[in-house]
């Protein structure tokens, strides 16, 4: 099993998540964050571990969670927070397709040079594990099921980025012998998402609030949603993979429309909290695809992964969750 680790953007909705289930299956671990707080903090992290702060000159392996303040766009701060590391799972990032619609450069800038900068400390610190944290978006227009053989067509700028650093990864597992896993994510949702802007945990809080939620079109669109706990057994599993180059689905396996997934989300919602969750229909999106859910076999044939948690029960998880943040 993987003792150090580098996880960047480990302040975040999956990277605490990580930090907390690494913590509760190994002892005597070290675990390294690298996160600029522009959306996970300090405090997201205190709520699931007690953590020391540290600049990049005073790091060491001894065992506990130490957090370095800085961004991935900053190529000497990279190299020098991969120093001595066995495994780095690279998950911060510009997610989602509305910011990079709305601002193409800055998404480019976080999500290509900031894993060409990791990927760079991983070769310089003679890191043998790396799992990056991808999307469905690469693939962009196709006839779902999406699995890993298919062309990419990335629609948005965000699947052109995601694309580029699954290029990235191939690449330095197949010149630099990196041990490379690129991991699919669908839409990942559970409890700690109070800052995630996707449709469970957005309608969720702003039901809380009182506020009506809109769907983005005639809600006919579909999707691919996991459980946080089931997406972190997969990046455990590819902590640990012996391979590299490879990109794997990790998804539900299951299509779902947007209007289905609401009308269970708004029954769940109303009987747990007593309040009523009103709905409305918008504008189309730009940038985003009509259909999209993972054939996920890959996942389950070679990394021995699949999903165990049904929605309905991931779904109250959640609300519950977010009742009390």
């Amino acid at each position: 099993m993987v003792r150090n680790w580098l996880i960047t953007g480990g302040c975040g909705f999956i990277g605490t998540s990580l930090v907390e289930r690494v913590l509760q299956e190994q002892s005597d671990v070290h675990i390294r964050i690298l996160d600029n707080l522009s959306v996970g903090t300090k405090k997201d992290l205190a709520e699931v571990c007690d953590f020391s702060e540290v600049t990049v000159d005073q790091l060491d392996t001894e065992a506990g969670v130490f957090l370095v303040t800085g961004d991935i766009r900053d190529a000497e701060v990279s190299l020098d927070a991969g120093q001595n590391m066995e495994c780095i799972v690279h998950l911060a990032a510009n997610t989602g397709v509305g910011p990079s619609v709305e601002d193409p450069r800055a998404d480019m800038e976080a999500n290509i040079i900031g894993i060409f900068n990791m990927l760079e400390s991983a070769r310089l610190n003679k890191v043998r594990q790396f799992v990056f944290a991808s999307s469905g978006a690469p693939a962009g227009v196709v006839e779902p099921p999406i699995h890993e053989e298919m062309a990419p067509h990335p629609v948005s700028p965000y699947g052109a980025s995601k694309l580029a650093g699954e290029g990235y990864c191939s690449s330095y597992y197949q010149t630099f012998g990196i041990n490379t896993v690129s991991l699919r994510f669908g839409n990942v949702y559970g409890p700690r998402s109070k800052k995630k802007s996707s449709v469970v945990a957005k309608f969720i809080r702003q039901a809380l609030n009182g506020e009506i939620c809109e769907i983005y079109g005639d809600g006919s669109q579909t999707r691919d949603f996991i459980y946080i706990a089931d997406l972190i057994d997969a990046v455990i599993k590819a902590s640990e993979f012996e391979g590299g180059g490879e990109i794997f689905q990790i998804a539900a396996g299951s299509e779902l429309t947007l209007n289905e997934l609401v009308k269970e989300m708004k029954q769940i919602f109303d009987e747990q909290t007593g309040l009523n969750m009103q709905i409305k229909h918008g504008e189309k999106r730009l940038g985003d695809v009509l259909r999209n859910y993972s054939d996920t076999s890959k996942a389950r044939d070679v990394l021995g992964w699949q999903v165990s948690t049904p929605l309905k029960q991931g779904l109250k998880l959640t609300v519950a969750d977010l009742m009390q943040a």
